[in-house]
């Protein structure tokens, strides 16, 4: 071990190295802005007034955000940081806001729609804007993936203890147990066990990064436990949409690792065989119920295809406007029946509430943001420098993916679960682009 390993600490970047060779920026702007940002991350993730009430009334995190939104425009006004370039991203976000609102008039219910934009949308919009805006050194960005690592230890430990505690759900009878989502008070991004398993299958990419990146090893056993934690959370969960998903990261992973170190593959093929022993009684029947969807004795299966069906319909007849910013149930009770069931699919989301221009808006969103993670991780591997930075977006790849295989199954399109990979592709590129590597024409 050196000398400078022993006197950085292991979640700060090498600043001497980057003295050596210009890479990384070390501006110190903006602080107040990102420990908001850390703020509103933790509660949005961990969910602490599901436990404590007391912390709802205060409304911590509309604090959290509004200050660090607000600081961060006092910032760039005060020390002359304008935004001299909009990225393309940014572009098509505004884009997408802008014909969701000009739709409203259309809508199914225009109240309805009005209030998922201002409820929902515009929140994970700002969440995304802040991640991709104060995010700019790599401190902050091994920081900020840190966090993201320590908060999905709670959400896998409690699916966890759910599951060996005999925490369930009530299933038909011969169906799977499903256990209690994270919070009782059915509240948060992982209130139930589907929503669970999509946040901590978007978290799993991030351990692993820092698991590869990290060189001290505490640091590294806790990351590695966070990640181990994370793929028997989303097990226990019995989620199809999770296990599909997580399949999906499971198989980039194993190509990006025969690329580079294919003895590997042998340990990584003994640990999958040891870990298939140890999966819970009936996760397999309930896989099973992935193709054939009849032997499904919840019901679940059949319903959501049936939806899928009816959706495409209402989106061919509603091609250019769709039916309305979140307006989706609606449509649906007005054809197959009143459920109040929402079609459980992202992009069907998207044809049916914003018609065709709002489902190309938000794919050309998704395409541009996993190029510019491309571009980076590719580009950083050039310096020794920015390794850790090209490694991180790799990382913001693989949940880019997770995202859009998850979206298959899951009504999210107006979340918080897609802007965070989203903010963070910006981000790695903000972190990146004083070393000269970043495409000048993505820069904010």
């Amino acid at each position: 071990m050196t000398v400078l390993e022993t006197t950085v600490p292991w979640w700060r970047p090498d600043t001497r190295a980057a003295a050596v060779t210009p890479a990384l920026s070390t501006a110190p702007a903006g602080r107040t802005a990102f420990s908001g940002l850390l703020v509103f991350t933790t509660i949005l993730i961990v969910s602490p007034q599901a436990w404590v009430p007391a912390i709802g009334s205060l409304r911590l995190a509309l604090v959290a955000a509004a200050v660090a939104i607000v600081a961060e425009l006092l910032d760039r006004a005060m020390s002359h940081r304008p935004f001299r370039r909009t990225p393309p991203a940014f572009s098509l976000v505004l884009a997408l806001v802008s014909w969701a609102v000009l739709t409203v008039p259309l809508s199914y219910w225009p109240g309805g729609s009005v209030a998922a934009l201002t409820d929902h949308f515009l929140k994970a919009i700002a969440f995304f804007w802040l991640i991709a805006t104060v995010i700019t050194t790599e401190s902050r960005l091994r920081v900020f993936l840190w966090l993201l690592v320590l908060a999905s230890l709670p959400l896998s430990l409690t699916a966890l203890q759910n599951f060996a505690a005999g925490s369930f759900l009530q299933t038909p009878d011969g169906a799977a147990p499903r256990i209690a989502g994270y919070t009782t008070a059915g509240s948060g991004l992982a209130a139930n066990p589907n929503d669970l398993a999509l946040m901590i299958n978007l978290l799993i990419p991030f351990a692993a990064a820092l698991a590869v990146t990290t060189r001290r090893l505490l640091p590294r056993l806790v990351a590695a436990g966070a990640l181990l934690c994370g793929i028997a959370g989303v097990v226990v969960t019995f989620s199809r949409a999770g296990f599909l998903t997580l399949a999906a990261m499971g198989l980039v992973g194993l190509v990006a690792l025969a690329r580079r170190r294919p003895v590997a593959l042998l340990g990584v093929g003994a640990l999958v065989f040891a870990g298939s022993l140890l999966l819970p009684d009936g996760y397999f029947k309930r896989l099973s119920t992935i193709t054939d969807i009849a032997s499904d004795t919840t019901g679940s299966a059949q319903g959501r295809w049936n939806d899928a069906l009816v959706a495409i319909e209402v989106a061919a007849r509603n091609p250019i406007t769709g039916v309305g910013l979140d307006q989706n149930v609606l449509a649906l009770n007005q054809e197959r029946g009143a459920t109040w069931r929402e079609v459980h699919n992202v992009y069907l989301q998207y044809a049916v509430d914003l018609g065709v221009p709002g489902l190309l808006l938000f794919l050309s969103l998704f395409v541009s943001l996993f190029r510019t993670a491309g571009r980076v991780r590719r580009t950083g591997r050039r310096l020794r420098s920015t390794r850790h930075v090209a490694v991180a977006a790799g990382g913001v790849q693989v949940a880019l993916i997770a995202f859009a295989v998850a979206a298959f199954f899951h009504p999210v399109a107006y979340q918080f679960y897609f802007f965070l990979a989203a903010g963070l592709a910006l981000a790695v590129q903000n972190v990146l682009r004083p070393a000269g590597l970043a495409p000048v024409r993505q820069a904010a």
